[in-house]
């Protein structure tokens, strides 16, 4: 081997070299996204698993209250057909008094904003519990998607050390500004693209 030989062989390699090195930071990169994306998209499925259950519980807990009321009201138009046919006016004056009680209960159960356990209030809370869960799965869905476009990348930034075919990593890179994407639509508008 002459001394130019050499000295174009050492050159190629160098340049290999420069190019690897180029890749593997590509590689870093997309592995550091890679890592936020899913941290963010665990996060966000956590919460839309949790809003989940919370308004599944509200609803349970919406539809007993509604049950209770129900019954309730019952007991009080009943007691209007016992009180309708009492002539006793001290048995009247007791039914009337149970009638009024029952009366107020049902209205309780209906609107409680003291405690936030009336039908109306456990119904704004189901609502807001599944607002909260979609907009998580939202957010998850594009976590995903940003995880898949980076995991994409580093295999193809990978397969460009091995090919040495630049337009891999090109492609590599393009993928990451797709992830970069997703990842910022996620967490700031989860709703401009439809993804379930």
């Amino acid at each position: 081997m002459s001394a130019h030989e050499s000295m174009e062989h050492a050159e190629h390699a160098e340049h290999a070299s420069g190019s690897n090195k180029k890749i593997a930071l590509l590689i870093a990169v997309l592995a550091l996204f890679l890592a936020i994306s899913e941290t963010l998209g665990k996060g966000a499925q956590t919460e839309s698993i949790s809003k989940n259950v919370e308004g599944a519980n509200l609803w349970a807990f919406f539809q007993a209250k509604s049950i209770r009321r129900t019954v309730v009201v019952t007991a009080a138009e009943q007691g209007k057909l016992t009180l309708a046919a009492t002539t006793d006016d001290a048995m009247k004056a007791t039914v009337q008094k149970q009638i009024d009680d029952w009366t107020k209960t049902a209205a309780r159960y209906r609107s409680e904003p003291e405690t936030g356990e009336g039908t109306e209030q456990l119904a704004e809370k189901a609502k807001h519990a599944e607002h909260e869960r979609d907009e998580a799965t939202a957010k998850y869905h594009h976590f995903e998607l940003a995880s898949a476009a980076f995991q994409i990348g580093i295999v193809l930034a990978s397969a460009t050390i091995i090919t040495g075919m630049i337009a891999l990593a090109y492609v590599g890179g393009v993928l990451t500004l797709a992830g970069l994407l997703m990842t910022a639509l996620g967490l700031w508008w989860p709703h401009l693209l439809h993804l379930h």
